[in-house]
């Protein structure tokens, strides 16, 4: 069994963001991948009006699902959950998905159909420039209030600017249709409420809750690693 890890919106360096679960999952044998997200600007162009988008994240995520016939846990984490939705589609390896505090589409919805109707505080949109991004001096507040003050420290430092037409662009086909899904709740998020992702939850097969913020594998890895070692 291995497992890949989809990033959510606004960061960069997946294998970073799922490194201490990687390492808790590794310990049981399972090995574990996190692609690059183009629109994150994990590529060979930059985000902006012209910068890759959805479309190119999906085709990333779902190089790296078709590279093996190994049994695969698809984890797709906030924006991570939109990409993973549709880059599953398909692949036979593909045997589980798990969303954490994530979008849980349906075909033709976007991130923009979850949004609210004012932009919240804590993201910074820029049209003229084509991109949005974590607001740096909110984000540890916000999104990892329960981790380690080193992992605070390096979390920021992978902040990055994204491609803005993510936020419309709809997903075209979703694979959790025709797979077991769990959805991990995570009770103390600050920037999808609890209320938001138990919606969410309702599409999924199973539904696991923990007392944490918006990235518990950063907070709680063993946590997920244990929630995935069930799956096998």
């Amino acid at each position: 069994m291995r497992v890949v890890f989809v990033h959510g919106a606004c960061v960069r360096d997946g294998d970073w963001w799922w490194h201490l679960a990687a390492e808790a999952l590794q310990r049981r044998g399972i090995h574990s991948a996190a692609p690059a997200l183009p629109s994150c600007g994990e590529g060979d162009r930059p985000a902006g009006p012209q910068g890759p988008g959805l479309t190119e994240d999906v085709a990333a995520v779902r190089a790296v699902l078709a590279d093996s016939d190994e049994l695969t846990v698809v984890v797709g984490h906030s924006y991570g959950g939109i990409v993973a939705a549709e880059a599953a589609v398909g692949v036979e390896s593909v045997r589980h998905m798990m969303f954490v505090s994530s979008y849980l589409p349906e075909p033709g919805e976007s991130l923009s159909t979850f949004g609210a109707p004012e932009p919240p505080l804590f993201l910074d949109f820029d049209p003229e420039g084509g991109t949005f991004g974590a607001v740096p001096e909110l984000f540890a507040q916000t999104f990892v209030q329960d981790c380690p003050p080193e992992i605070v420290r390096e979390s920021g430092a992978r902040l990055t600017r994204q491609t803005i037409s993510v936020a419309q662009q709809p997903v075209r086909a979703v694979a959790w249709h025709d797979l077991p899904t769990t959805y991990v709740v995570c009770t103390e998020d600050r920037g999808t409420p609890a209320a938001a992702q138990r919606e969410f939850s309702r599409r999924a097969d199973t539904v696991v809750e923990l007392g944490t913020g918006h990235h518990p594998f950063l907070s709680e890895p063993q946590a997920i690693a244990d929630i995935l070692a069930g799956l096998s």
